[in-house]
């Protein structure tokens, strides 16, 4: 019983995802793992230099409304952010580095809250220490990890291996081989973590 949840800082759909998905997870039974990766390259390798929602701009109002209405629905604060794409590397080399932490859902959606509901610029490492602190955590040690090779490596790695599971987006949630993406799928895929998913009919 445990999900995989993929991630990008920068992804609009997975604020409220990150919001939700501790408590929702928890009230199952079902564990958690953070995956973190950067969606840059999926991008890049699609032909794309920027966020579809800036190159498509009819369906980036369009996200930027329906994000408001999810948020209005779950009491979510929302404020659009001032810059978007915000890169979410450096929070995602501490996301990396403090996978097996127990305060890694709490960064995670501190840095979501911070990008998507207080507008700060979480591409500047010290946005991303004062959010450490905040946590109560030993802001420069971690970032110390955080900017290892190492960690480094490792978040190239995630992202490579996202790849190959055929992530295209965030959020994703992988259960065993069963890939589910956006922020309406996360209860069908804690359903599924559950064993009460049914498998899709193949038709000959």
């Amino acid at each position: 019983m445990t999900l995989s949840f993929w991630f990008e800082f920068a992804s609009t759909y997975s604020y409220p995802a990150a919001m939700r998905l501790p408590a929702l997870a928890r009230a199952r039974g079902v564990a958690v793992v953070h995956r973190p990766f950067l969606l840059a390259p999926i991008f890049k390798s699609q032909g794309w230099n920027d966020s579809p929602f800036n190159i498509y701009p009819v369906k980036g109002r369009y996200m930027w409304r329906d994000l408001a209405r999810i948020c209005e629905e779950l009491g979510l604060p929302m404020k659009h952010p001032s810059a978007f794409p915000r890169s979410g590397l450096h929070a995602a080399r501490v996301a990396t580095a403090a996978a097996n932490e127990p305060w890694v859902s709490d960064f995670v959606a501190a840095v979501y809250r911070a990008n998507f509901a207080e507008d700060r610029n979480i591409a500047e490492p010290a946005v991303v220490s004062e959010i450490l602190t905040e946590l109560g955590q030993d802001a420069p040690a971690i970032l110390e990890r955080a900017n290892a090779p190492e960690t480094k490596g490792a978040l190239r790695a995630r992202t490579e291996e996202a790849i190959a599971l055929g992530i295209f987006g965030s959020p994703s949630f992988i259960v065993g081989s069963e890939l589910f993406w956006g922020n309406d799928r996360l209860e069908t895929a804690l359903a599924w973590a559950l064993g009460s998913g049914k498998t899709p009919r193949t038709v000959a």
